[in-house]
């Protein structure tokens, strides 16, 4: 019989975090798992996201607390943007219509991404409390979203936290091709200028790393975090000449 897992602690409202060092391991069930209970409120997110811990937990489950090692993360700097990619920013550009807002309707945003297909999956972790904890958080002026929008429409789009020159990525949908990945392509566009340098992506996923996510230890995640999360976040406001230091960079056109 294998060797059970530490109990993961269950934190009242208001109670600090545990170290991240005892979150499980890979040799765990859940690896990164760090506590369970507490609040979603405003000020414990940003308790949590300023440490390197985010909440992700399903329909019938408590709230759970994660720290994974290693982290998911996008250098902005290393943001692969295909030769298709690249047609299809330029296509939107030269369109009548087609443009990028930044919180014109963040909780359309969410609910889009809460109520997308996801492949193998019964459900979605977005649940009613979390859609009400990011709406709070964005009213507090901690979460965003960028929007994809054509003819008056939104057609897809992302949202994130932010907090000083740190972005955590958390979910994406589209209803048109490419939608989802021309916001996230403004997102690294706009950290780009305003000297944002990592986009949390939490889980690795293939999507990710095709568009040049990798993994960075624990340590090095938090060190990041510990410089930045208290530096003057930026004004949330997208402007077009943002495209142009994308794409124009020295990226090369990948096929």
């Amino acid at each position: 019989m294998g060797k059970l897992p530490r109990p993961i602690p269950w934190l009242a409202a208001g109670e600090g975090f545990p170290p991240l060092e005892e979150a499980w391991s890979h040799h765990d069930p859940a690896p990164g798992l760090l506590a369970a209970g507490a609040a979603l409120d405003v000020p414990t997110l940003v308790q949590a996201y300023s440490q390197g811990i985010f909440p992700w937990f399903s329909l019938g489950q408590p709230v759970l607390w994660w720290s994974p090692h290693p982290r998911m993360v996008l250098q902005t700097q290393n943001f692969k943007l295909h030769r298709s990619l690249r047609k299809r920013i330029a296509w939107f550009q030269a369109q009548a219509g087609c443009e990028i807002r930044f919180d014109s309707d963040f909780e359309a945003v969410v609910n889009a991404c809460a109520n997308k297909p996801r492949a193998g999956q019964p459900g979605t972790w977005i649940v009613p409390d979390m859609v009400q904890a990011y709406t709070s958080l964005h009213k507090a002026g901690h979460a965003h979203s960028v929007e994809t929008w054509a003819n008056g429409a939104l057609i897809g789009g992302l949202y994130c936290v932010n907090l000083g020159r740190m972005v955590f990525g958390e979910s994406m949908f589209a209803h048109q091709t490419d939608a989802s990945k021309i916001a996230l392509s403004a997102l690294v566009a706009f950290c780009r200028a305003h000297g944002v340098d990592m986009i949390d992506c939490q889980q690795n996923t293939q999507h990710l790393a095709s568009l040049g996510a990798g993994e960075i230890g624990r340590p090095d995640f938090v060190a990041h975090l510990g410089r930045n999360v208290g530096k003057t976040a930026p004004t949330w406001q997208f402007k077009p000449v943002y495209w142009n230091q994308l794409l124009t960079s020295g990226t090369p056109d990948l096929p």
